[in-house]
């Protein structure tokens, strides 16, 4: 079993922009530029339903499946469990996102309850993909060339994520930094699959 499940993290890495980019087919004059990815499922979106069905489900299995080969094969390195762990937390989050979807307008000033839990569980896939690199950071126990490139992966979300609220602020083009901050957690994850395969 453990066979194919190592390859998930893989998998949702390349599946990510396959399911953003086929969505957006059906969703007529969508901007990846200037428009969220969560608002290819936001209510009253044309892919309201298509959305979440080729994204968040199937990515919230790959990203559970492979935060549970890295769980149960370093059960005994408390470091790296936790690494899994929040890769489990992602795929969870992942699913609520898909579950609970964001409003159609993302500059609302009252957003519904589903805006709020879409938003929250939004903050907690960001969050714990900083922390799981974060983690082999500080971790001694891994080769030099994994640490650089955790933390490479980490101030290039930071960064983004920064010029994400500005251009939100501004309501300019923040489909592009949101694409950039989450491409480097998604970058570390493909990375990161690829060290444990070696």
């Amino acid at each position: 079993m453990e066979n194919w499940i190592q390859y998930t993290g893989i998998a949702a890495s390349v599946w990510i922009i396959m399911g953003i980019f086929v969505a957006s087919l059906f969703y007529p004059n969508y901007s990846h530029s200037r428009q969220f990815c969560s608002e290819l499922g936001a209510f009253g979106s044309p892919t309201q339903k298509l959305s979440p069905l080729i994204n968040n489900y199937p990515l919230g299995v790959m990203f559970i499946l492979y935060g549970y080969f890295i769980t149960t094969t370093h059960a005994t390195y408390l470091p790296t469990f936790f690494v899994g762990a929040m890769v489990i937390v992602h795929g969870l989050s992942t699913w609520i996102c898909g579950f609970f979807p964001m409003d159609a307008d993302p500059y609302t000033s009252k957003p519904s309850m589903s805006g709020h839990i879409h938003a929250w569980s939004g903050m907690v896939m960001l969050m714990s993909l900083i922390i799981a690199p974060s983690i082999i950071v500080f971790s001694t126990a891994y080769p030099l060339f994994i640490r650089l490139f955790s933390l490479v992966c980490i101030v290039g979300c930071l960064f983004f994520s920064y010029r994400l609220a500005i251009a939100f602020k501004a309501k300019t083009v923040p489909g592009i930094h949101q694409r950039f901050s989450y491409g480097f957690q998604i970058l570390w994850l493909f990375g990161y699959s690829f060290f444990e395969l070696g």
